[in-house]
């Protein structure tokens, strides 16, 4: 069984007019084998919360914690974060010219697990895990996201998924640009990492269509940089029919 605890996060980013403070103070818990839907009006700092977890260089965590198994996660580089079991699917996965999609693959597998895996058996499950996914086997010779549409990438994002075996997984409005059945493909794929790896996901989206395939243990609202509400799939359904309106602050009146 692992944890990931977040504690009192304080998170801010670098403006034209000084340091913006975006998390203010989020506690949240996953345990292996959890899913956590996170759901919020854009701009409330979800995918904040996902960066700084990553370890992204232009979010600066101001106080709280961070922790993997009791492991400081912010005493570490960007590539420890990934070998010590985290995952970030990107809501833009970017491009990586020059770079195949079979040697990106071989590549990370080899740094995270301190060892290159061998050849035979990881043919075999890159092959199998593309057939999953339905992606067609050209795919592995093309350049990382070069070219590919929206699905596309965000099929890539779960293939590596698979292959790598997380502990935990954030998946960054993973759901956007997908048509019913690229989300039906994708959730599944989610689904798969889950089940045979005991991998504990947090989900950030704004709509319900993905936790119809994705059935998420828990669901918080976050609304200007705080976790306001939890709940199980009726909140989400509530949101679904309310939309954020009653989590909005009210101004005092003059």
């Amino acid at each position: 069984m692992s944890t990931l605890e977040i504690k009192d996060l304080h998170v801010s980013i670098e403006t034209d007019q000084g340091d913006k403070e975006i998390l203010k103070g989020v506690s949240l818990t996953i345990k292996s084998g959890e899913t956590h839907a996170l759901m919020g009006p854009n701009g409330s700092g979800k995918s904040t919360l996902a960066q700084a977890i990553a370890g992204h260089p232009s979010y600066t965590v101001t106080s709280g914690e961070i922790l993997l198994d009791g492991e400081d996660v912010l005493e570490m580089e960007v590539d420890e974060r990934a070998q010590a079991g985290l995952f970030l699917a990107m809501q833009y996965p970017v491009e990586v010219p020059g770079v195949s999609m079979s040697n990106f693959l071989r590549t990370a597998k080899t740094a995270l697990d301190g060892e290159a895996p061998a050849i035979r058996t990881w043919t075999k499950d890159v092959r199998t895990a593309m057939d999953n996914l339905e992606m067609e086997t050209a795919f592995a010779t093309r350049n990382v996201n070069e070219g590919f549409s929206g699905g596309e990438k965000k099929r890539a994002e779960i293939l590596q998924l698979e292959l790598f075996k997380p502990k935990f997984a954030i998946l960054d409005e993973t759901d956007s640009g997908l048509d019913i059945d690229a989300l039906r493909v994708v959730s599944a794929g989610v689904n798969r990492a889950q089940e045979n790896n005991d991998m504990g996901s947090m989900l950030i989206t704004h709509y319900t269509r993905i936790l119809r395939y994705i059935k998420p243990d828990f669901v918080h609202v976050f609304v200007d940089g705080k976790i306001v509400d939890s709940g199980d799939e009726e909140l989400a359904d509530r949101l679904e029919d309310e939309g954020y309106v009653n989590y909005e602050k009210t101004e005092a009146p003059a």
